[in-house]
């Protein structure tokens, strides 16, 4: 049984599931993630208990996710240390990613926080924070 006050499951609007498999499946994979759930309109990922959810759905009032707006902003995840949230960054490119903040890269956050901030096609922002 899931800790009381667990993260269940995220679900993300996507107005293009195709890029965000792309983008967002290789991420989750190199997490640790596994394809937890696929339909025709959408893609999990589960890691232990918490799953995260991408949908295309017809409700989408927008094109594009602006994580300036009321609502998410970003999802951080932890990655195993520097050197990993290095490869990442170097990676993610390759798969639709860009980083954000560059000049401040891997420092954004603080001078000690380590970490990648990254954003995909669609607007959506990841941290990975090293530890």
């Amino acid at each position: 049984m899931a800790e009381h006050g667990a993260l269940h499951h995220v679900e993300v609007w996507v107005p293009d599931l195709a890029s965000a498999v792309a983008s967002w499946g290789w991420l989750l994979g190199e997490l640790g993630y596994e394809v937890h759930q696929e339909w025709a309109a959408g893609r999990s990922w589960r890691l232990g208990g918490t799953y995260l959810v991408f949908e295309q759905s017809p409700a989408l009032t927008a094109q594009r996710h602006e994580r300036c707006r009321p609502g998410l902003n970003h999802l951080a995840f932890h990655v195993r240390d520097r050197a990993e949230v290095d490869r990442l960054t170097a990676l993610a490119p390759e798969h639709g990613w860009r980083l954000m903040f560059g000049d401040r890269h891997p420092h954004a956050g603080g001078e000690q926080h380590y970490a990648a901030y990254l954003e995909d096609a669609q607007g959506f922002e990841v941290e990975l924070v090293a530890g």
